[in-house]
C-alpha cells in the first residue's frame, strides 16, 4: 500500500500537471470503484482543479464548485499520467480523469478490487479522514496519546490509521528498526524515552524517504511505487545481513502480512515466534541468533 512518502511523491508530481486544469471527462471502468452517488462523478466535469492534498493515505483532488475527488489506492492501486486520454486498460484499469492538461489513469493489480473513489463536498470531507495525527506535526504528548490509545504491539499501533497517519507495513518496519524496538513489544510497556525515540525515528524515516522519492522522480511522474526498495534496511530483506550488526534479517508472517526485523538490533538476539512456522517446528524453532 502506498504510504506517506509515496503519496507525497504522487502529490509533488500531480501539482504542476493538474492544478488549474479543467476536468473534461470522468471515465469509470470498475463498478466497485465509486463509493458515493451524490454528487455523481459527472458533476466534476467542467470544474477546475484548484489543489491536491493528502488525507492519511488518501489523495484529495480539490475542485471548484465545492467538489473533492478522494482516492484511496489501497494495496495495489497506482496512478499513471498520460499527456492525452487513452483507453482504460481492460486488465487492471479502474478509471481516468481527463483534463485540459492530460489524463490521470487509476489502475489496480491483481483480481481484488479494493481501491476507491469518493466524490465529496467540503462538509463531507471529514468522512474520508480516518483521524490519525501527523507524526511530524505532533507534540510528544500528542504522539504518546495516539500511540497508547489501544493496547497493541508496536507494529500494529504504528500502522493504525485511526491514530497515526500515513504509516503502513513497510515504513513501520523501517521506523522500528531505526528506533531499535521490537515489532512485537507492547506499546503500553514503553518508557517515555522509548516513545520519544520512536517519534523521532518516525519523523526521520518518513521525512527522509519523502525527500528521497521526490528527488529520485525529479520532474517525472512516479512509475515505480513499491513497498520493496533496495535502500531499505530491513523491510523485504529476509535472510540478508543487517546493515548495522550483520545479523540475518528475520520475518514474521501473519494474516498475509510480513514483518521484518533485525534480532541483533531490535530483540536482543531473540528470534520472534512466527505463528505458523514456530508451531510447525515446535522444539526445532530457533529462539536465539546462536541457535539460528
Amino acid at each position: 500500500m502506498p504510504e506517506l512518502p509515496e503519496i507525497e511523491a504522487y502529490l509533488h508530481a500531480l501539482r504542476p500537471r493538474i492544478i488549474d486544469a479543467t476536468i473534461e471527462k470522468v471515465r469509470i471502468a470498475s463498478f466497485s470503484l465509486l463509493k458515493t452517488y451524490d454528487p455523481p462523478a459527472d458533476a466534476l466535469v467542467g470544474e477546475t482543479i484548484v489543489g491536491v492534498h493528502r488525507i492519511g493515505k488518501r489523495i484529495s483532488i480539490d475542485c471548484t464548485g465545492d467538489m473533492h475527488c478522494v482516492i484511496h489506492l489501497m494495496v495495489a492501486g497506482r496512478f499513471k499520467w498520460n499527456e492525452e486520454p487513452k483507453p482504460i486498460p481492460k486488465r487492471g484499469g479502474l478509471a481516468a480523469i481527463d483534463t485540459t492538461n492530460g489524463s490521470l489513469l487509476f489502475t489496480e493489480a491483481g483480481t481484488k478490487r479494493r481501491a476507491s473513489m469518493s466524490i465529496l463536498r467540503s462538509d463531507d470531507l471529514a468522512s474520508a479522514d480516518p483521524g490519525g495525527i501527523e507524526v511530524a506535526e505532533a507534540t510528544f504528548d500528542e504522539f504518546k496519546e495516539a500511540l497508547l490509545t489501544n493496547r497493541h504491539t508496536l507494529k500494529r499501533a504504528l500502522s493504525d490509521a485511526r491514530y497515526l497517519s500515513g504509516i503502513g507495513g513497510a515504513f513501520g518496519d523501517e521506523i522500528l528498526f531505526r528506533a531499535q524496538l521490537s515489532p512485537t513489544q507492547m506499546n503500553t510497556n514503553l518508557s517515555d524515552d522509548e516513545i520519544e525515540r520512536l517519534q523521532r525515528s518516525s519523523t526521520e524515516v518518513l521525512g527522509e524517504w519523502t525527500t528521497r522519492l521526490i528527488e529520485d522522480n525529479g520532474d517525472d511522474f512516479p512509475t515505480k511505487v513499491t513497498a520493496f526498495r533496495p535502500e531499505m534496511a530491513v523491510h523485504g530483506k529476509f535472510g540478508e545481513d543487517c546493515p548495522v550488526c550483520d545479523a540475518p534479517i528475520q520475518r514474521i508472517v501473519a494474516g498475509g502480512r510480513e514483518t521484518n526485523y533485525c534480532p541483533g538490533c531490535q530483540t536482543e538476539g531473540r528470534i520472534l515466534a512466527d505463528r505458523s512456522l514456530s508451531r510447525l517446528l515446535k522444539d526445532d524453532w530457533p529462539r536465539t541468533l546462536d541457535e539460528l
